[in-house]
Order: structure tokens, then C-alpha cells, then sequence
């Protein structure tokens, strides 16, 4: 086992490649609700997190046992974060446009379109596991906790940047967070695409 240095390093850089996505709609989510709770926070920044370090370790799993299956699977990535991301990004640029609600009203995200998010700002960390296939399974394992960490810490304060600007744009909010999320969306496409 080797968890040396360029283990950690490479880890640390992965998280933060791997977190930008999840920085932005954490930043959104932040826009969207300006009056979010201490706990709420710490759950998103968590849900990113936990994300982020599973996706690479189900693509190293992939890669150590059915590499040729999770190949033909690579290339829906983008499709997959795409229709994720507009729904979400959609619902709340509609809801921020109706502003049906009350000005003192603060409205967040809920549990499960947190776990949509965290699953769409993180498919691509699947492609990760051909990264770190040529570690052990401990190595892994500590790659993605390192991975993890860096993202709770990122997304935090994206979090908390957002809930900052979200009190003064607090009428437009949802409308920002929603273009934000498509515009991620859009962009991991994009990427994909490319290459």
C-alpha cells in the first residue's frame, strides 16, 4: 500500500476538479434559500460530498470487474447530468419567475431534489474509477475520503457565499439559482460531448 504523498496530492486535486460543479449548485442553493438553517448547510455541503466519493469508487469497482459494460455506459454521462439538471434548474427558474410566494417566505431545496442534484453534479466522477484503478481498494477508499472532504469543504462555502448574496437578491434568487443550475447543466454536456 502506498498512501504517500502523490496519493494525497492527486486526491486533493481530483476533489477540487470534481467539486466545481457541485460548488455552483451549492452556490445556487444558497441564492435560493437566503434564510437556510446551520444544519441544512452542513447537509448539503454532506450530500455533495458523499456523492463525490461514491461515483469514484463505484467506477473503480466498475473497472476491477465489468469494465466493458461501464464503457458502454460512459457515453450517457452527459445525457443523464443534462436532463437532471434542467429539471431541477427549470422548476426553480418557473418558480422564481411566478414569485408567488411572500418576500419573508424562504423556500429551499428539498431532500430528494438534493439527492438529484448530488447524483447529476457527480455521474461524471464515475470516469474517475479508470483514474485510480491502479490502486488498491484501501488506496481508493482513501482517495475518495480525500476527495470527499475537499468537496464538503467547497461546497460549504459555496453554500454559504450564496445564502450571503441571497439575502440582498432575495426576490430573484430562485430565478438566479435556476439559470446557474441549467447552465451547469448544460455545460457537463457540453464537456462530455467534446471530450
Amino acid at each position: 500500500m502506498n498512501l504517500g504523498f502523490a496519493l494525497v496530492f492527486n486526491s486533493i486535486l481530483l476533489g477540487v476538479g470534481l467539486a466545481m460543479d457541485a460548488f455552483s449548485v451549492s452556490l445556487a442553493n444558497g441564492l435560493n434559500e437566503h434564510c437556510m438553517k446551520r444544519s441544512k448547510m452542513f447537509g448539503i455541503a454532506g450530500m455533495f460530498a458523499f456523492f463525490q466519493a461514491l461515483m469514484p469508487m463505484i467506477g473503480w469497482v466498475c473497472v476491477h470487474t465489468f469494465v466493458q459494460y461501464f464503457k458502454a455506459f460512459e457515453k450517457f454521462i452527459p445525457w443523464i447530468a443534462l436532463v437532471l439538471l434542467l429539471f431541477i434548474g427549470g422548476k426553480m427558474l418557473i418558480e422564481g419567475l411566478k414569485n408567488d410566494c411572500e418576500c419573508g417566505e424562504c423556500r429551499g431545496v428539498g431532500f430528494w431534489a438534493l439527492v438529484v442534484q448530488g447524483i447529476a453534479t457527480s455521474i461524471d466522477a464515475l470516469s474517475v474509477g479508470f483514474t485510480i484503478a491502479d490502486y488498491n481498494w484501501l488506496e481508493a477508499l482513501v482517495s475518495a475520503l480525500i476527495i470527499a472532504v475537499v468537496t464538503f469543504f467547497i461546497c460549504w462555502a459555496g453554500v454559504v457565499i450564496g445564502r450571503k448574496f441571497g439575502t440582498r437578491l432575495a426576490s430573484r434568487a430562485s430565478v438566479f439559482g435556476g439559470i446557474i443550475l441549467i447552465f451547469i447543466g448544460i455545460e457537463i454536456f457540453v464537456t462530455g460531448l467534446i471530450g
